[in-house]
């Protein structure tokens, strides 16, 4: 529990902060009776330096593991054998008195990297994801999914000459890290991985947890042949400014780096990021959901941000990450506090009398799902009217996308539909990403609106040759055939 799980001591039972395998049985079995299904999270890269392989592979330079592990010696001057930079800052590389040699660590010194390119490695961890496929898991979420595949060389990273555009990061950001991930090699990995999930049956699924701002790089972990990752995150809007110009390029970019017949994905939030509404606004937060349910693809939302859930307040002694603890300010406790489900004291997180593990976000009283349930102006139930009308609308469940020409500036406007033809049933959503109102023109025609982030303007019918948007407004119009 040095990163929360993510430094695992055993891969194949459950932390007895939180059960055991029976327990854990009985959840998934009462989850898939209720018709949802259960994704565990998976941590190839590297494991706890409690777990027993490390143990291992550390007591001996001769140790039958010391090669699951990426040891190194010294350069002549005792210095790490590379300069890679920890994600959570500082070297990469850890020493090892007993042993006299350093071992590589993508994140905390408490995680060591494991070896990929030892089969004995590979074939480990496959077993870890049999071990949990036969319990009857439906998929998996896949860690830093491009670390398993670093430079063979170990190479030396060049330095960053635009630091700034990845400012967030910390030290990471003063690198091009060409050489300590994402390797050519991850493919065929991935591949294997894929083919795996498909021998089981019934449908199983991967997401895998990916960062590159080129898009066909991270297209590419699709597969050529769709034989690789099911879901590679897209976060390029995630780390986008909200900028209605910069959105459309992104969303035109993923559209046309994927693989044909690839399923497109979105993230607009997630455990590692601030909250949505804390960056961009409560106005723009209901914009950015009805963004996120109406574009083609599988969306992701983060708990909180269908409440509109602000940032957390956290004081230096409440700090929890440790990325926060080793580097001040790089902290994700802001987006980690407990979900509010009303607005007593402790948001029935948990008891009233005890402390939950961060401070809830301010607001909760008002922010909170039982008084959001009961109000169909709240992003609550917007986001519910979103979700039924994605599965009940033909255009919006399975149609293509169509970006719009001619918008003015702060706006963003697309079509989605059956197949493109006229006449084809199809919906045109039209966003209004600024504080101020817009006046849209497009194509003349009629529709009826059937969602939006202002519920008055539900049902109205609308001429689509001239759409008035009111600031941090967006619209579903469900277009007339003609």
């Amino acid at each position: 529990m040095k990163d929360f799980g993510y430094d695992v001591a055993d891969y194949t039972d459950v932390d007895p902060l939180f059960g055991n395998l029976a327990t854990f049985d009985r959840l998934l079995a009462d989850i898939h009776a209720r018709g949802l299904r259960v994704i565990v999270d998976y941590v190839p890269n590297h494991t706890s330096d409690q777990h027993a392989w490390f143990t291992d592979s550390r007591s001996s330079r001769t140790s039958p593991r010391r090669d699951w592990y990426v040891w190194r010696d010294p350069k002549p001057d005792g210095s790490p054998p590379n300069n890679w930079i920890s994600v959570f800052g500082g070297s990469a590389w850890a020493w090892d008195d007993a042993s006299g040699q350093f071992y590589l660590h993508s994140f905390l010194a408490e995680q060591p990297d494991l070896d990929w390119r030892n089969p004995e490695v590979k074939a480990a961890m496959f077993d870890v994801l049999r071990f949990w496929l036969d319990r009857g898991v439906d998929g998996f979420r896949i860690d830093v999914a491009q670390f398993v595949a670093k430079d063979p060389l170990l190479r030396d990273n060049p330095p960053n000459p635009h630091p700034e555009r990845m400012a967030h990061m910390g030290d990471w950001s003063q690198q091009l890290h060409l050489y300590d991930h994402g390797h050519p090699d991850v493919h065929e990995i991935y591949r294997e991985f894929r083919a795996l999930l498909d021998s089981y049956p019934g449908d199983r699924v991967s997401i895998g947890e990916l960062h590159h701002e080129q898009f066909e790089v991270w297209a590419g972990f699709y597969g050529q042949n769709l034989d690789e990752i099911h879901v590679p995150f897209n976060f390029h809007l995630l780390f986008s400014p909200w900028d209605a110009t910069e959105v459309r390029c992104i969303v035109d970019a993923v559209e046309a780096a994927l693989p044909a017949g690839a399923w497109p994905n979105w993230v607009l939030g997630n455990h590692d990021q601030r909250r949505l509404a804390s960056r961009i606004g409560d106005g723009q937060a209901r914009v950015a959901m009805l963004l996120l349910l109406t574009l083609r693809g599988t969306p992701t939302i983060y708990y909180g941000d269908e409440l509109g859930l602000p940032n957390a307040e956290i004081r230096p002694d409440q700090v929890r990450d440790p990325w926060g603890l080793v580097e001040p300010g790089q902290g994700r406790d802001p987006g980690r506090s407990p979900m509010p489900w009303d607005g007593s004291p402790n948001g029935a997180f948990t008891t009233p009398d005890v402390d939950p593990w961060l401070p809830l976000a301010p607001g909760h009283e008002t922010t909170n799902v039982a008084l959001q349930r009961e109000d169909p102006a709240s992003l609550l139930s917007m986001t519910r009217r979103l979700l039924d009308l994605r599965r009940g609308h033909p255009a919006l469940a399975e149609g293509v996308h169509r970006s719009m020409d001619g918008t003015p500036d702060g706006t963003f406007c697309f079509v989605r539909s059956i197949d493109g033809s006229e006449g084809a049933p199809a919906v045109l959503v039209a966003l209004n990403l600024t504080g101020e109102p817009r006046r849209v023109e497009l194509d003349p025609g009629t529709g009826r609106v059937i969602e939006g982030t202002h519920p008055d303007r539900l049902g109205v019918t609308v001429d689509t040759a001239s759409v008035d948007l009111r600031p941090d407004e967006g619209l579903v119009i469900e277009l007339t055939a003609r």
